[in-house]
Order: C-alpha cells, then structure tokens, then sequence
C-alpha cells in the first residue's frame, strides 16, 4: 500500500496538528532502549489529540525512522502513549467533514492504516499504554501494538463510530474481533455505540482483553515502562485467551450484532451493518482484505448523508452546547452562595446531590415533615458513601460535601439564598403556594427556578410581588446521567434572573437551551406528540408492537418501552397537558388513561418466563378497538408519527419557543436520545422527503447536515 498524493494542507488549512515526540528510555534490568513516542498537540486537556491527515503523515514518518533504527538494532522495543490525561480522541472529525469526494475519503482511510500498520510492522516488539481518554483511532492506533497497558484512570474508551454514521475503519473492524473474539468486538464496535455511545472505564479495557496489564494512574508510565522491560527480558510472560473461530459460534455473534442493529436503527442507519459485514469477513479474510474493506466502506460513509447528520449533531454537542443561543451577557448573572430546594423526595435529593457537588455552596432542602426531611438528607448522605466507596470521591471530600447539605421543615432557611429551587407535585396551586411562602422568606434579588416539566413558568408568577425573578430550570431524570437543562423564560423574566440560570446551569455542567414559556417546553413537546400520535394509531387498532417497530432508529428504545420507563402516569398527565393547549393536534386516549390512572398500569409490556418484553395481556384486556380497526404497517406507522414531529416542530419554531431548528435538535439528542446519525430530528425529517412533504420546505439549508448540492 503506497500513501496517497493529495494535498491535504490545502483540504484542511485549519487541521490543528498532533505532534509525535520521541524519547529514547534505558529500560531496566538490560532490557535495551525503548523509544517512547508521545502524541502532543501542544494544548491543554480541553482539547485533545486528534489524527487529522497531516498529523498521520508525520507520525508515519517519525515510525518509519524507527524502524529503520529498529533495523540497525539502535532500539528494542517501540511504545506509544498520550500526553497527561489523554491518549486521542480519534479522528479529525472537522476534518472529516470537508471531505468533498471518494478519493479523499480513500486517502484518510489508507493513511491511517500505512501509518499505524508501522508499528505491527516495526521489526521489534511495540508497547501501547494508553494513559487516557482514547476513541475511535484513539483505540485502534493502540491495537497494532504487540502489547498494551491501560491506567485505571482512564475516563472513556470506546469505538464510536456507528453512533455517527462511520465505522472504526482504520483497523477496528479486522483487529478487535482477531484480537478478543467476535462476541466482546460486538458489543465494542456495535453494541457499545448504539447504546447511547456507551463507554469503557480503564479496568473494564484489561477485562474485554484489549489490555494485557493495569496499572494506576499515580505511576501509570513508570510502572508500564518496567513492565515492558521485564516482557521484553522474559520475566513476565503474556497470556492470552486464543480466539473462538468456530464458525457456528462466530456466525451466532454476527447474528446477535444484526438483531441489535435491527432493533436500535431499524435498518435505516447503514454503518453498523458495513461494521458488522467486515466483522463476519474478519474470520478468515487477510489482514489486508480486512483493510480494504474497511477502506472501501470508508469511501461509502463519508459521502452519507447520515454522517454529515452525525457531524452536524457532534457539532451541536461541542459547539453550540457551550454557547447557548439568546442567552443574556453572562455579566448580568449574580453570584450563588447558598441555595434552597422545595421538596425532598427522590428528584429533590437529586438536584441537591447535584448542586452541592458542582457548586460547593451551602443547600436548604425542605418538606412538609420531618421524616421526608431527614429521608432526603439521608439519600444524599448514602449516594455519597457511595461515590467513596467507586472510588470517585476521597472520604474527606464526601464529608465536607454532607457538611453542606442541611434540611428543614421551615423555609426560614431560604432567607439569605440567591437561588431558590422547587420540585414539588406538578400541578399549578401546589407550585403558586410554594412559591407564595417563599417570597415571603427570600431577598428580592433571589432567583425562584421551577423544576416543571410542563406547566406555564408566565402563569406560575403572575401572583408574586417579584414575577420578574421566576424562571423554568427543568431537568431531565436521571438528573446526574441526562445532560440537557432546559432554562424557562416566562413573559416577565428579567435577564438578571435568565442569566444567573445560565451560570447555575454551567456550573452544573449541564447543556442549557433557551426556550421562551410554552406548554411542555421542547423535549416534552416533541415527546408528547409522537406519543399522541403512537397511542391513537394503537387505540385505531395497529398493534403496540408494530407501531414500536415502525419508530425504531430514531429514539434510543420503542416509544412504548420507554412510557413504560418515564412512568405511563406521568407520560399520560403531560399528553394531558398538551391535548388541552393544542386540541386538534393532541390525541387524549381514554383507553390510555384507563391504563394509566384508573388500572395504574406500569407499562405496555411485561418480561416474559424467557426474558423478552412482549405485550401485557393486562393492558390488551383494557383496551377497546373499534370494530373495524386500522392496522399500518411499520413504515406507514414511521411516516405518521415523523410527520406529526414535522409539523409541530415547524409550528414551535414559528412561535418561537426556540431560536432555531438547532435548538430543537440539540434538546433532542441531550434530552431525549434521538440518534447522533440522524442528527437529532429535523435532519431526519430533511433527509427522508417528510420536512417539505408536511410544511413545504426544509428546517435547515442544504449542506448543513447533509451533503452539499
């Protein structure tokens, strides 16, 4: 394989490039010389390495002089690590987005693999210790190596490529399955991503066998270096499990891997099925057939539509995300010293486990007696017993955190607080009252957030002295797992008030989107649509099954199996909510609410003897169907429900809700999951025709995440 000829400088001017340093080391006990190489972008943390083309051309070169030094038995051994914290996170994705034609993608793809294939290659033995965060190329770089260690700090290590709409392609797809067996390879390169883009800790990279030691993170280097000497002497022998290449046993994981490809994308998403494809090959193909496979699916998916949808959505994540559109000049925010939480049950204690962890300041919580007081303070207490016991906070951390965190039945607590807090019971008088008692307690600069996830943030303040100060801060549950913080500005919130819940909800690490008051905000809207129309295509007579099937590859699980997870009560109260504001577009189902609030069912589905979620024959009894049912099939259900998503996101973008389409995409994919391949949702509804069918135009130009005309 020769390296390709294109002017990449030209093609990506702004590449920033990772440098490869090398040190020689005398390693101990007469082991020789090792020739370590560092990856430096010449950055802090905050920016990772990355293998843009330049910098994979330059890192061939400096292997190659290593292994003409190798060749000249000037050194022994070759490793590779990263710098402080972080080994790479993969490929240049800004760069990846500039590709413009299949000869360009080819050239990435062969750079990588003549680059990395050097240190197979190297004519002594290589050591990978990946010291850090490593994705994507990140990790496959490190399995061309003869031998790896990981430190057990390691914060996140994972292939994924199909979440975007590529395939881990310089290598991934030949060596992981070659290296630990078809099964673990599936659920590292497909079931991994699609979960979410789920991602390893250092200790799980030794036990799915991609390391052959651990060590801490204090002496990571120290102790991988005089574990290489002592491999290279012979102290140490490397024991591996041999890979299972039975046929049959390699041919039940790949059927596994098509299934969970089925049931996560519903066939519409190409690049896990082209990651699966080279998997099965990877059995018997050549390590260089393997590779230009994987070449020649590169070629294939970077020219996708689904991959600009997935770099426009990993652009939204990193970018927009950290400069939340219409949010006041962060001057205008006042300082938070101390904070108060109405209400003490499970998504109270939450949001004070939260805020005391984040911002280090004083919380009140309070409730209506003394035993809920003290069981909210108490889970507190337990979860950060807990944190100490994984590990991720030291003993005296954990006390100085339970230090802060005092409880009340009084609100008398909230008088010196700047940042007052309820999630109490959804509903209207409940929330008025509480905030009724506390303005009577708080200074009128103290900022009252409202936790709902529905109800009108105007309507909440209008009886107040200070409506001004009054401002949605809606979470999502689990609130230490789910990102999005979606930041309320009802018709008389002040910039004073929108501000300090900007900065509160940076301080929280969350991604905060503006939205102006209306019924259900964004991600509930958008939730509450769908499900109207899944549940009314149900009550027509399809099956809840079927329906489910028809919506697969858009939300992270069915539309079903997650009412059941969100809690059909509260999923009910919401649709509810949303059928009353908008009641010719929101279906209420009476065969839904006798399911939900009179029979108090816990869901569609039950877990059969065998394991599988089917039908809750339960809820079947309940249901009643006309006597001539309308049954769809899965792709008339999918074309339905994603043209009630097209009109009603069309709708709120004309109302204003939000500032932009990619807001609406942002909320969705950090709020409720959609797909990184799709790009969120209004890419989807652009790519399939739906957008222009439903509304008589597209959400965003052509280019922005797709391809250019």
């Amino acid at each position: 394989m020769s390296a390709p000829t294109i002017d990449f400088q030209t093609i990506f001017p702004d590449e920033v490039i990772t440098d490869a340093k090398v040190r020689d080391i005398e390693l101990p006990g007469g082991a020789g010389v090792m020739a370590l190489l560092t990856l430096d972008n010449g950055k802090d943390h905050t920016r990772p390495n990355t293998f843009g083309p330049q910098t994979l051309i330059r890192l061939d070169a400096v292997l190659q002089g290593l292994q003409e030094r190798a060749a000249k038995g000037e050194i022994a051994a070759v490793a590779i690590t990263g710098k402080p914290f972080i080994l790479a996170a993969g490929a240049d994705l800004s760069g990846v987005a500039k590709v413009t034609d299949k000869a360009q993608a080819r050239a990435i793809a062969d750079l990588g693999h003549i680059a990395f294939s050097r240190l197979t290659d190297m004519g002594v033995p290589t050591f990978s210790f990946i010291n850090g965060l490593a994705l994507g190329g990140g990790v496959e770089v490190n399995l061309y190596c003869t031998y790896r260690t990981a430190s057990t700090g390691i914060p996140a290590f994972a292939l994924p490529e199909c979440f975007l709409g590529l395939i881990p392609g310089w290598g991934g797809t030949w060596l992981v399955p070659n290296l630990i067996g078809i099964e673990r390879a599936v659920k590292l390169v497909i079931e991994n991503p699609l979960s979410m883009n789920k991602m390893l800790k250092g200790r799980e990279v030794y036990d799915i066998g991609l390391a052959d030691a651990v060590f801490e993170p204090a002496d990571f280097l120290a102790q991988s270096i005089l574990w290489a000497a002592k491999v290279l002497t012979g102290e140490i022998t490397v024991e591996r499990t041999p890979v299972d290449r039975d046929e049959a046993s390699w041919a039940a994981a790949i059927k596994k891997a098509r299934d969970f490809a089925d049931l996560k994308t519903g066939g519409y998403a190409p690049a896990p099925y082209r990651a699966i494809d080279l998997m099965e090959k990877a059995r018997t193909c050549s390590r260089e057939d393997g590779f230009e496979g994987e070449t020649v699916a590169l070629e294939d998916l970077m020219m996708s539509e689904e991959l600009r949808a997935g770099l426009y959505a990993f652009d939204l994540v990193q970018k927009r995300a950290k400069r939340p559109a219409g949010a006041p000049e962060k001057s205008l925010a006042r300082k938070i010293t101390k904070v108060g939480i109405v209400g003490a049950g499970l998504m109270a204690s939450q949001l004070v486990l939260l805020f005391v962890r984040r911002l280090k300041v004083p919380v009140v919580m309070t409730d209506l007696d003394q035993e809920r007081v003290d069981k909210g303070v108490g889970y507190v207490h337990a979860e950060l017993d807990k944190l100490v016991k994984k590990g991720r906070l030291t003993p005296d951390k954990a006390n100085r955190f339970k230090a802060l965190v005092t409880g009340s039945t009084s609100k008398a607590g909230f008088a010196d607080a700047d940042f007052v807090i309820e999630a109490v019971f959804e509903e209207m008088g409940v929330k008025k009252q509480v905030w009724k008692e506390v303005e009577e307690v708080v200074t009128p600069e103290c900022v009252l957030a409202t936790n709902t996830s529905s109800l009108s943030i105007t309507d909440m303040a209008a009886d107040l002295k200070h409506p001004e100060r009054v401002v949605g801060f809606h979470f999502f549950n689990p609130v230490a797992v789910m990102p999005l913080l979606e930041i309320i500005k009802g018709e008389r919130t002040d910039d004073a008030a929108l501000a300090t819940a900007f900065a509160a909800g940076k301080g929280l690490g969350k991604t905060t989107i503006l939205v102006n008051d209306s019924p259900s905000f964004i991600v509930n809207r958008l939730l509450g649509r769908f499900m109207s129309d899944m549940v009314r295509i149900v009550d027509q007579g399809t099956p809840v099954d079927v329906a489910d099937k028809g919506f697969a590859g858009v939300a992270p699980m069915p539309p079903f199996v997650l009412l059941g997870m969100v809690g059909p009560a509260v999923a009910f109260h919401n649709g509810e909510t949303l059928g009353k504001a908008f009641p010719d577009r929101f279906y209420i189902s009476e065969n839904f609410r006798r399911i939900a609030i009179e029979h108090k069912m816990p869901g569609y589905y039950v877990l059969s003897p065998s394991g599988e979620m089917v039908p809750n024959p339960e809820v079947v009894k309940l249901m009643e169907l006309p006597e001539q049912p309308t049954v769809l099939t899965t792709e008339q259900v999918r074309e339905t429900v994603l043209a009630g998503l097209a009109q009603e996101a069309r709708i709120m973008l004309d109302e204003g809700v939000v500032v932009a389409a990619q807001d609406l995409d942002l909320a969705m994919i950090t709020g409720a999951g959609f797909q990184f391949w799709n790009g969120g949702l209004t890419p989807l509804l652009d790519r399939s025709g739906i957008a222009e069918k439903v509304t008589g135009q597209r959400f965003l130009p052509r280019g922005v995440a797709s391809l250019p005309e």
